[in-house]
């Protein structure tokens, strides 16, 4: 971090930084029909799905009962998380690679980890590129050469592949982040400061958090909060639930001293399996794109402001050209401050897309983000006190939105 007379609250990578300039071809690396991804629980009913068919079933599987036991979560998953290593130039000395973590997802030798571990993806300097190689270090020391399968900038997801011949692996099983609630326990393993198979506990603080992002110029709906220590070199490592099942990727932290002060962010393991499966199938994620900026409208808000509806998300800008402008939504044209919240009044209230209902700001990023480019979505808008259905064509997510 930067030296400054004031201390102010940064959201930081836990990882190590790399260093020098990067050259990376683009990576390829695609799922043949007979692979298939870890187990992952699924219906509340203790039930366990595949995320894709193919390949017979895998070894692992969520561990028994409902108490949390940290040395037996240990125990039964470590060997699925290794340490990342990412070599951004030819030549570098050891001391110049990058550092994060990784937790192995299929027999077949899929490691899901961040975008920012692997990538450039945050450092400000444009189109992230990627390292121009990368290794896997296993628990007990053994590494293995990695492939870069791809990554997503805006969920901050990557995925690398290793060659599983001769290797014993040991997937981790994902969970359902939608069911993760706030108290429950969690642990963290991973390398923070390069101390490998590191385990460090606590609970879920938060869900459904909106954070900005450390890859991209949108924000991360629905990260997972946790009090569990999160530093430097955990970046990419699981964030398992008390049946040892992986909720989250572990993200980044808020701190005021670049060390982990209690408050540290994961991406929901369902965001982070609709990215893997994206990658490993095309390479790439798209994401749907409509150009609005929103407020979140609340009851007292709406009674101030006089709107025949308790909620909703008020659009604050429409960006030029954008799938938005092409429909005709309308932005705020007056500035006003209520309850000592700014934003612009006299545009439409969005109360449903495609007939979900809009509460929040964050409920029509996360309806959009669930949606495809080209896809056509109804908006219902509140607009001068009369209900409008309005056709959205969803666009493809643009790197820097506005420019």
């Amino acid at each position: 971090m930067r030296p400054s007379a004031v201390a102010v609250i940064a959201l930081v990578a836990a990882f190590l930084g790399a260093t020098g300039a990067l050259a990376v071809g683009k990576a390829t690396g695609w799922l043949d029909d007979g692979d298939t991804f870890v187990v992952r629980e699924g219906g509340g009913d203790g039930s366990v799905t595949q995320i894709s068919s193919g390949s017979e079933g895998v070894a692992a599987r969520p561990l028994p009962g409902n108490d949390f036991d940290p040395a037996t979560i240990y125990r039964e998953r470590a060997a699925g998380v290794v340490t990342v290593y990412a070599i951004f130039r030819e030549g570098d000395a050891p001391g110049n690679q990058a550092q994060g973590s990784g937790f192995i997802v299929s027999d077949e030798g899929y490691v899901l980890t961040n975008s920012h571990v692997i990538t450039t993806a945050g450092e400000g300097e444009g189109q992230p590129r990627q390292a121009v190689r990368a290794y896997v270090e296993f628990r007990d020391g053994d590494r293995a050469e990695a492939e870069v399968v791809g990554f997503d900038q805006y969920d901050d997801v990557g995925v690398l592949k290793i060659d599983p011949d001769g290797k014993e692996l040991r997937p981790v099983p994902l969970g359902d982040s939608a069911e993760v609630t706030v108290g429950e326990p969690v642990a963290a393993i991973g390398s923070p400061f390069g101390q490998e198979s590191s385990l460090s506990v606590g609970v879920v603080s938060a869900t459904e958090r909106s954070i900005p992002s450390l890859t991209s110029r949108y924000s991360l709906v629905d990260a997972i909060q946790t009090d569990a220590p999160i530093n430097r070199g955990n970046s990419g490592g699981p964030l398992l639930n008390a049946r040892g099942l992986a909720i989250g990727i572990n993200a980044q932290i808020r701190t005021n001293t670049g060390v982990s002060e209690g408050v540290g962010f994961a991406v929901p393991i369902n965001a982070a399996v609709r990215s893997m499966e994206q990658l490993v199938e095309t390479g790439s994620v798209a994401y749907a794109w409509v150009g609005i900026t929103t407020q979140t409208i609340t009851p007292s808000l709406a009674e101030e402001l006089g709107l025949d509806a308790e909620r909703g998300a008020a659009v604050q800008e429409v960006i030029e050209d954008s799938p938005a402008a092409e429909a005709g939504l309308r932005p705020g044209t007056e500035e006003r401050e209520v309850d000592g919240v700014p934003l612009f009044v006299g545009g439409d209230l969005i109360l449903e897309i495609e007939g979900v209902a809009v509460e929040s700001a964050e409920d029509v990023v996360r309806i959009v983000t669930n949606s495809l480019p080209g896809e056509t979505a109804t908006f219902t808008v509140l607009r001068e006190g009369e209900r409008v259905e309005i056709d959205v064509r969803f666009g493809e997510r643009p790197a820097n939105p506005g420019s």
